[in-house]
């Protein structure tokens, strides 16, 4: 008898395992919706995501910000560059250390200063220059900031995307987990990134020793405290030849270590919101965790508040957030019909229009 009154009362449970809920004629009447619109943005994207025909979203938003960010940094980056060799070239008088070309200790002053590398074989004399290098520098870091902010954005919205996933996961399928959390291609782009990493401590040694003749030991340690952009300053690059390469070799082995981390932390993320999932999916439902998730009482847990009160379970929304939505939701419900439909929404443009 048990059996059948939570079979009657909570129906989202044979839902969760089947990505598509039965229903019966008896039960649907006593369902009621806030929202019902066959183009539910949650469930498409959530469907697209579990899809074996589509891309997984990692291999679509991800790059598709890498791209965008690669558009930014196309435009500002030459822009940066171009005028801060401009001005450090004309104001080339007043800087001192040891110089070899004009544009060539320009170029590379804007590459130590921008990748924080900050040798000290190059610096500002005058009051002039040591403003413009302040400002130089903070635009620098701005960019630098832009990057971290783009890979914190790209963290939260992939753990924000595999949680909502993991509701729809099928709870008696461990090929569905293990499909969803497959690090091998993160594993792989942290592979390739160190290979690459590799490629460039070894031509940055040969080169040291060879053009500037250092020693194999200096050489390497050069390399190593430029990569990690901490650039003490006693051994650097002095010929013309050398910055030629510096300014190259600075930009991409700065960078691909900042990629490196960015992949070590994604990776690192990927695995603690495995074990979350696993431990959610592990977690057996009871009478008490479907009472409270029935917001509204009516005996009837429906998908959006099983959603809520996972999510509730895991931290990621409070009581206020949901005070929130549900502030702004009666907002735009014009009607006052507990539903949102194209009238609601052509009525609050109507309304922001007017004023």
């Amino acid at each position: 008898m048990a059996s059948q009154d939570a079979k009657g009362k909570w129906p989202l449970q044979a839902g969760l395992v089947n990505s598509t809920p039965q229903t019966s004629m008896t039960d649907a009447p006593k369902r009621r919706r806030y929202l019902r619109c066959t183009s539910d943005p949650l469930t498409i994207s959530v469907s697209r995501g579990t899809s074996n025909n589509d891309p997984s979203p990692n291999s679509t938003s991800f790059f598709g910000k890498i791209d965008s960010n690669l558009m930014l940094v196309a435009i500002v980056l030459p822009i940066y560059l171009g005028l801060g060799t401009l001005c450090f070239y004309l104001l080339d008088p007043q800087m001192k250390g040891h110089k070899t070309n004009g544009i060539i200790d320009a170029i590379y002053f804007c590459i130590v200063t921008m990748a924080t590398v900050g040798y000290g074989d190059i610096v500002p004399d005058t009051v002039l220059t040591k403003l413009i290098v302040c400002a130089f520098a903070f635009t620098g870091m701005a960019l630098v900031v832009l990057g971290l902010t783009k890979a914190a954005d790209y963290l939260l919205k992939t753990q924000g995307e595999l949680l909502v996933k993991t509701l729809y996961i099928d709870q008696n399928s461990p090929a569905g987990t293990k499909k969803l959390f497959d690090a091998k291609a993160v594993k792989c782009k942290c592979l390739l990134v160190s290979l690459f990493i590799l490629v460039l401590i070894i031509a940055g040694t040969a080169f040291l020793a060879t053009v500037e003749e250092f020693n194999l030991i200096d050489a390497f340690y050069c390399v190593c405290v430029t990569i990690t952009t901490l650039g003490y300053g006693d051994k650097t690059f002095k010929t013309k030849g050398g910055r030629v390469f510096a300014v190259f070799w600075i930009l991409l082995s700065t960078i691909s270590l900042a990629q490196l981390l960015c992949y070590i932390t994604e990776l690192f993320a990927q695995n603690r919101q495995s074990e979350l999932v696993k431990r959610v999916l592990s977690r057996k439902m009871t009478y008490v965790d479907l009472g409270e998730a029935d917001l509204d009482n009516d005996k009837v847990v429906e998908i959006a508040e099983f959603i809520l009160h996972k999510l509730k379970e895991m931290e990621k929304i409070t009581e206020d957030d949901i005070a929130l939505l549900k502030e702004e939701f009666k907002n735009l419900d014009v009607d006052k019909s507990n539903s949102l439909t194209a009238h609601d929404i052509n009525s609050n443009r109507e309304v922001t229009l007017s004023m």
